[in-house]
This record gives structure tokens, sequence and C-alpha cells, in this order.
């Protein structure tokens, strides 16, 4: 039976561990931090899952994943998506874009002027028409990395190995990987995953891939972005609103904001929100300090205070988060002599994790492709 390596126990190397044992795969997991840890991607129990994309490419695929995920649910017993529905608007959101691929691809969908979705919402300031889609929701990703690596381990086909950074990966002949720690340990396999998120950049130049492979990657842009929770105007003793809070993005010439109910991370009584790439530009997962901006805490506090009267415009929970950005933000999904990369997510590849562990775990066992633009000859960097 073939042995896969997994690098990263984040969203898309558990849904990895996960689909290759379903298939009846050996798998070692190797996390250089614990999984879902805070100084990746995947920590939290708070991400949106939505379907509005100016793309109908991924608006299709969410619709994919969400079979998964809802197959993945009913498996584990275990809720992973809250559904909330999801909010879009501002003069650059593009709603009736939007709305026409909803269409095309069968998303449910209402589209309101500001007024009425003023009535409806009134805890948000509208300044265009709204595209409401109500199956969106709030993944908990701390629980379905959880969820999927208890489930792979379950099999008996998986092991995850923690404090166990990756410093070399060796191709000694088809099919025969040694991947050595920096502690000195060795893992050997047949097949290697890489889905190392913002520790991507700085593994680069250790995984023994080709330079014409290296050549045609995008560059790989890793910023911290920065996110606040602030409190519900209309709280109960228990912090939580009176008034149920969708999730929302709103993408105007000013600033592109997205926000979610913030969950168990700050006690359920805050919306979490933060600026789209707002974040500073980093090296890699090493350079991260974790800090939190003056600059940025005033800027969504103004921004609070001009459009979401439904909240107390003073943060009580602030938090930093890393993305892996491409030029256009697409994925990057791809194999090469038997290591298969899985990254760079965008900030937008938590709602497609089921999805992109089903891509790695084709490409790992020659079962299926993926769509040709995640190929690295198929990214565009224009």
């Amino acid at each position: 039976m073939t042995h896969h390596i997994v690098i990263g126990a984040g969203l898309a190397g558990a849904a990895a561990a996960y689909s290759l044992t379903a298939r009846g795969e050996d798998v070692t997991v190797l996390e250089r931090h614990t999984p879902a840890n805070d100084r990746g991607s995947s920590h939290g129990s708070a991400r949106i899952f939505r379907y509005a994309y100016p793309d109908r490419l991924y608006t299709e695929l969410v619709v994919r994943a969400r079979e998964l995920w809802d197959d993945l649910e009913t498996k584990s017993e275990t809720e992973l998506i809250t559904r909330t529905g999801a909010l879009d608007f501002g003069d650059t959101r593009h709603t009736d874009l939007l709305a026409k691929i909803f269409e095309a691809v069968g998303v449910e969908y209402e589209i309101l002027d500001p007024e009425r979705a003023g009535e409806r919402w009134p805890q948000f300031v509208f300044d265009t028409d709204v595209l409401w889609h109500p199956d969106a929701g709030v993944i908990d990703a701390e629980t379905t990395v959880t969820t999927m690596l208890d489930r792979a381990m379950d099999t008996g086909r998986a092991r995850v190995l923690t404090d166990w950074t990756v410093t070399e990966v060796a191709r000694r002949s088809a099919g025969d990987f040694r991947v050595t720690s920096a502690t000195g340990e060795v893992v050997e396999g047949d097949r290697v995953i890489v889905a190392a998120g913002g520790w991507l950049p700085a593994l680069l130049g250790d995984l023994g891939l080709p330079q014409a492979f290296l050549d045609a990657l995008p560059r790989f842009e890793v910023r911290q972005e920065q996110a606040f929770h602030m409190p519900y105007r209309d709280a109960g003793a228990d912090g939580r609103p009176s008034t149920p809070w969708p999730t929302f993005i709103h993408k105007s010439g000013e600033m592109f904001t997205y926000g979610l109910p913030g969950g168990r991370d700050a006690g359920y009584a805050g919306q979490k929100f933060a600026q789209f790439n707002g974040g500073k530009v980093i090296g890699s997962a090493l350079d991260q300090d974790g800090q939190i901006t003056e600059e940025m805490r005033t800027r969504m506090i103004d921004y609070a205070k001009r459009n979401l009267p439904g909240l107390i415009p003073e943060p009580y929970a602030e938090t930093t988060c890393l993305f892996t950005n491409t030029p256009n933000e697409d994925f990057v999904i791809d194999e090469v002599d038997g290591l298969v990369l899985v990254s760079a997510c965008s900030g937008h590849g938590a709602k497609f994790a089921p999805l992109l562990g089903e891509f790695a775990a084709d490409l790992a066992t020659g079962a299926g492709s993926v769509p040709e633009r995640f190929r690295v000859g198929g990214v565009s960097t224009s």
C-alpha cells in the first residue's frame, strides 16, 4: 500500500489525510506545531462559508464542496458549518454579476434595495443594493481539522506527528521520499503532499522541486491579517445578540471588508471583521509577530461607526491570521515527480477544505485531476 507523507495539519493537510485514508491509503501527517495552531491559517471557530464569487468556477466548486461538508458532518455527527446566510454589497462588489452566476449554478439568493435591506438587517448601513444568499454560514475551522484527523486516525491508517519541523524533502528515486526534521528524525514514504500554507515560501527551497517547476510558480505573498471582535449592541446577559447576524462582504472604493459572527473565539459576544488583505506583507509565517497596529484598529473602529450601528465600536478581542496569496488569488494545486503542492489558497480556501483534500488525494494516487488553472502551468500571473 502506498504511504503518503502530508506536511501541514491545517485544513488542507487534514482534508488530504482524511480523503486518502478513506481510500485505503496510509498517511503520516507532519506538523511543526499542533494541528490548527494559531500560527497558521486554520485556527479558531470562525471562517466564512459562502457561494458568492465573481468567477463561476469558484461558485461551482463551492457547490461540490458543500456536498462533501454535508457528508463529513453526517459521518462524524458533528456540526462544522453554522448556517447564517450572507450579505454582499458595495459599489465594487458587482452583485448583478454574482446574481447571474447564482442563477446559472442554481444557488438560492435574493436582491434587496438598500431601504428593504436596512429594514431586515438594521444592524448594517447599506450603500448599494444587497445580495442575500441564505445557505452561507460560518465554518468552525479548528473543529473541522480535529474531526478530519480523528476520522483519518480511526481507520488505523494515519498517524500525526507534532512539533515536527521539516527541513528537507529528498526524492531518492521514483516513489521513494525521505523527509527530515530539524531534530534529525526521518520519515520515509512513496508520495509527499505539501499543505504548508504561510510556511510554504520558506520551505520551497527544501522540497527538492525541479527548477523548471519552481520557475513556473506564481509569486507567493504572505500577509499577516488583523481582525477585530466588537460587541453586539443588543446583547443579552450571555453576550449573544438578540438579532441574528449574517456574514458579510462589503466591497467599495474605500475598502474591502468582511465580517462574521465570531463564535467561541471571543465568547460568542461579537462580530469579527477585518479589511481583506489589509495586513502587512511578511516573508513567510516565520516572520509573523502577531501584532495589531493602532492604524488598523482606528480604521476598523471608524468603519464600524459608519457602517455597523448594531455593534459597539470598541474592540474587546483582536487577532491575527495568515493569508498566502497568488497574484490573481487563484489556488495552486499540482503534482510533480510524486510531490503534490496544495497551496496557496489566497485567504479564501477554508470553505473548500474537503474538496481540496479530494484534489490532493486524486493527484497523489493518480485517480483524477484538478481544474487546469490551478496547475502551475495554468496559473496566470497577469
